[in-house]
């Protein structure tokens, strides 16, 4: 059976038995809490707290998930992986063990036929009734149901929160997959029992004190990994040999020339490379982008570890998109998104396989200069945290670090590499993601149970007039503030905008009978539920109290303006660059807006004319803004634009500007394009791989922008004598009679160069037989002190030549070494280093030519003193 129609036959079992077929969320949770989503229960962790309604009790769904916490040792074994499909159903306080527990057991032996003696359970201790339905409902022999332990059978999302017991189904392998001991049952550490599904049944909530009490809605959580049973039921001893792999890792055997037996090193490989380029596909698709903190940072580690072992593999540098493009193709049907976004999972691959090529680059270098080191310190060994950097900063193998090292007759310390090793995987291991279902927000959910949600009013209104449901101070609810308090104010109803979608929140006042509060801004800490920030500047408010809330109307309309234009800025982006272009972030405030958006290329000057006069024909164009809510099924149909990794809901808002822009939005907006103003580009710059931003401002925020430009120019113009339209051809007179004037100054600079260089000249001492000039020398910068350098190194025919000039506090210095000394031992980098080092400053370079820096000029010459013992040392190894 494939896995294709193994996750099939799931789904369409579950949906016969009254359950809805939820499509994969995103790996981009909804959830503060999580980086990634690391189970299939994930996405629906608002449902089972009630923080979240919807239209069904119960749920399938085969869900994408990443996990990272064991990354060591994927390939290593047959069932760890960083990406895999999570199978699963789910009851939000529906059905439970009762029913569950006889639907896994006929999934299992009817659909997928699995033996029935070849089937063992677990439970938890003293779930007599989850025993019971396995022994008397399905008609498991008492023999075949163990009972185990917290550790085994009994799920809690933390120390305090949702909780339950769990059943879990092995399948016996059968005894040649075992380690031949009697007490070989479920749970020990060898093969031949594999756990195929965890059922999980959230009936408890535990306190700070560990008591248990019975949830007043029980729920059922079931997960079944598709690699798992896919390597079941394809009869083979590895996920890594089903289907899902095989044709990712026989693309990438085929490339590196592998042929037919392969070595254990060529194996791991060729999994870790497969299991590496499904997760960074995945990810990528949902809107991760490689960088170094996050969610990017993951999808950062898993790429460069896979471009390791291609390394390994001898294949070409930039192979690694191209093993992703095999994934697209193998996944397309199932997952559409991966071929509509194809051209922009590759096209980020590409660029960060790149960037590593230029991280490898760096890294063998500072691993030579290692090397010199311990060559120079009369080591024969690099140490395992030299090692660990190397693999840790610059992606090095430990193999490429003991081969190179080898070549020139080094060792490497692999106990203390391995040390090293295992305290990053400690440190990961306590960071480590978790599946929590708690909530952070205990106070908004009492509050929301005893009052219900914020009624909101602002698409229509500005103003209302309602009543204050609670005060939060401190992060507990009070009954009153008093002037001078900083609180957040709840609302029955309200017209101010929760920062969300990239819009921040309404500014505004709140207005009593005998108070008044200022509202700095407003957030949505869930779902419903709008939280007033705010600060009593008259008077005392209570629970209860009736209250005017008044929106800053100006803040607003600032805000909607720019809200409008990055619609239009999306759409022009795509026109004029691309259908590639897709948003990945956006900040709207009342100053200006923010538009992150995917592209592989600065965009030119002439591109950004082109996008700033595409948005403001638009403006000008008066067009007609219409909003709207429909379902999310008819807004796809209509062609609405779905913005990267932003979760909806089964009704969207769907915003109309006239026939050129419609996107899913939920921020606020103008009536016509017109009220725009006026759009105005300020900086286009790249922030990540693939990813560029531009900043703009419209309305009022251009209109000071372009007389903030005139007054610069009125003031060049009266600096440089000349109106607007003279200073570009007056500046260009001024900057070549500078370029004239520097010409002049360079050669009277060379010119005394090179007359200093005569009597320093006369300064050449001899070290075994080796020419060798030092000297510092006044008013030359960098430039100027290596062309001095090489002019002397000429004069010298063969020799050294070590220069110094000081600035300030500062020193630099500068080494040449003509070549034919070079395979004597010396080496430029290595005497300007030890030189700067007794000026308090470092550095290095090529073994020609290398300069370094000081930060005590007092030292310069006593550092030059050096430069004879230096080259007497290197002369000597």
């Amino acid at each position: 059976m494939t896995s294709k129609e193994i996750r099939q036959k799931f789904l369409e079992f579950f949906a016969n038995k009254g359950h809805e077929i939820v499509p994969s969320a995103s790996l981009i949770p909804d959830d503060p809490t999580l980086l990634l989503t690391v189970a299939g229960m994930v996405p629906f962790k608002p449902i089972f707290l009630g923080l979240k309604k919807t239209t069904f009790s119960r749920a399938t769904s085969c869900q994408k998930c990443v996990r990272t916490n064991d990354i060591e040792n994927v390939g290593k074994t047959a069932r760890h992986q960083t990406f895999f499909e999570m199978l699963g159903n789910f009851s939000f306080g529906d059905y439970f063990k009762k029913e569950v527990i006889p639907w896994a057991w006929e999934f299992l032996t009817k659909e997928l036929g699995l033996p029935k003696d070849k089937l063992w359970i677990s439970v938890y201790l003293d779930d007599d009734e989850a025993y019971a339905i396995w022994r008397d409902d399905v008609g498991i022999s008492e023999d075949r149901i163990m009972r185990m332990g917290d550790e085994d059978n009994f799920w809690a999302a933390g120390p305090v929160g949702p909780c339950g017991p769990c059943s879990e189904i092995y399948i016996d392998l059968g005894e040649s997959r075992g380690c031949g001991s009697a007490d070989c049952k479920p749970g020990c550490d060898c093969d031949r029992y594999l756990e195929i599904w965890n059922l999980v049944f959230m009936q408890y909530s535990r306190d700070e004190e560990g008591n248990l009490t019975p949830l007043p809605r029980r729920n059922i959580d079931t997960g079944m990994g598709l690699e798992r049973i896919a390597s079941v039921l394809q009869k083979v001893n590895s996920n890594f040999e089903t289907d899902l792999f095989v044709e990712i890792m026989d693309y990438v055997s085929d490339k590196a020339k592998l042929g037919g037996e392969k070595t254990p090193q060529q194996d791991l490989a060729l999994r870790i490379i497969a299991d590496h380029a499904r997760a960074v596909t995945f990810l990528i698709s949902d809107g991760v982008l490689p960088s170094n903190e996050g969610r990017g940072y993951v999808l950062r580690r898993i790429m460069r570890r896979a471009l390791r072992y291609g390394w390994l593999l001898n294949l070409p540098p930039s192979f690694f998109h191209e093993v992703m493009a095999v994934v697209i193709a193998q996944n397309k049907e199932v997952y559409q998104d991966l071929l509509l976004r194809k051209e922009h999972i590759l096209r980020v691959a590409k660029i960060e396989e790149e960037r590593f090529q230029e991280t490898l680059g760096q890294g063998m270098e500072i691993l030579q200069n290692i090397i010199a080191e311990a060559k120079e310190k009369g080591l024969k060994e690099i140490s395992g945290q030299q090692a660990f950097k190397l693999h840790d900063t610059y992606g090095f193998p430990l193999e490429l670090t003991q081969e190179i090292a080898g070549e020139q007759g080094f060792t490497v310390d692999e106990e203390k590499f391995k040390s090293a090793m295992e305290e990053q995987r400690n440190r990961a291991r306590a960071a480590r993601e978790d599946v929590r279902i708690t909530s952070q927000l205990p106070i908004f959910e009492k509050i929301e149970a005893e009052h219900g949600s914020t009624k909101y009013v602002g698409y229509g209104q500005e103003e209302i007039t309602t009543k204050v449901v609670a005060i939060v101070k401190n992060s507990e609810v009070v009954e009153s503030a008093e002037k001078g308090d900083q609180v957040e104010i709840i609302l029955a109803a309200s017209p101010f905008y929760g920062e969300s979608g990239g819009q921040v929140g309404d500014k505004g006042v709140l207005e009593g009978e005998d108070f008044t509060l200022a509202v700095t801004t407003t957030k949505k800490p869930k779902e419903g539920m709008i939280s007033h920030l705010a600060q009593v500047v008259k008077g005392k408010v209570g629970a209860g109290a009736a209250v005017l809330a008044k929106v800053n109307n100006e803040a607003r309309m600032a805000a909607s303006r720019n809200h409008t234009a990055t619609h239009l800025l999306h759409q022009a982006l795509k026109e004029i660059l691309g259908e590639h272009v897709e948003q990945a972030g956006s900040l709207v405030n009342p100053e200006r807006l923010r538009f992150d958006f995917s592209h592989f290329a600065a965009v030119s000057k002439e591109e950004l004319q082109k996008i700033e006069d595409r948005v403001n024909e638009k403006v000008l164009a008066a067009l007609p803004i219409e909003i709207c809510e429909v379902s999310l099924e008819e807004a796809k149909k209509k062609g609405a634009t779905a913005l990267f990794g932003e979760k909806y809901g089964e009704v969207v808002r769907m915003v109309q500007i006239g026939d050129y822009s419609l996107e899913l939005c939920g921020g606020t907006h103008l009536v016509s394009s017109s009220q725009v103003g006026m759009f105005k580009i300020l900086s286009e710059t790249g922030i990540a791989a693939g990813v560029r931003r531009i900043e703009a401002v419209t309305g009022k925020g251009a209109l000071l922008h372009i007389q903030d430009e005139e007054r610069i120019l009125a003031e060049l113009g009266e600096k440089l004598k000349g109106v607007p339209k003279e200073l570009v051809a007056k500046l260009d007179k001024i900057m070549l009679t500078m370029k004239e004037q520097e010409k002049e100054l360079n050669a009277l600079k060379n010119k005394l160069a090179k007359s200093e260089g005569e009597e320093i000249l006369k300064q050449i001492k001899e070290v075994e037989g080796i020419k060798v000039l030092r000297a510092a020398v006044d008013n030359l910068d960098g430039e100027g002190l290596r062309n001095m350098a090489d002019l002397l190194r000429d004069k010298l025919g063969s020799g050294v030549v070590v220069l110094a000039t000081v600035d300030g506090e500062k020193v630099m210095f500068v080494a040449t070494v003509t070549k034919d000394l070079i395979s004597k031992g010396l080496h430029a980098g290595n005497i300007v280093k030890e030189v700067a080092k007794a000026a308090g400053g470092g550095g290095g370079g090529r073994p020609d030519m290398a300069q370094a820096g000081g930060k005590d000029s007092s030292k310069t010459q006593s550092a030059l003193d050096l430069v004879e013992s230096v080259i007497e040392k290197q002369l000597k190894k």
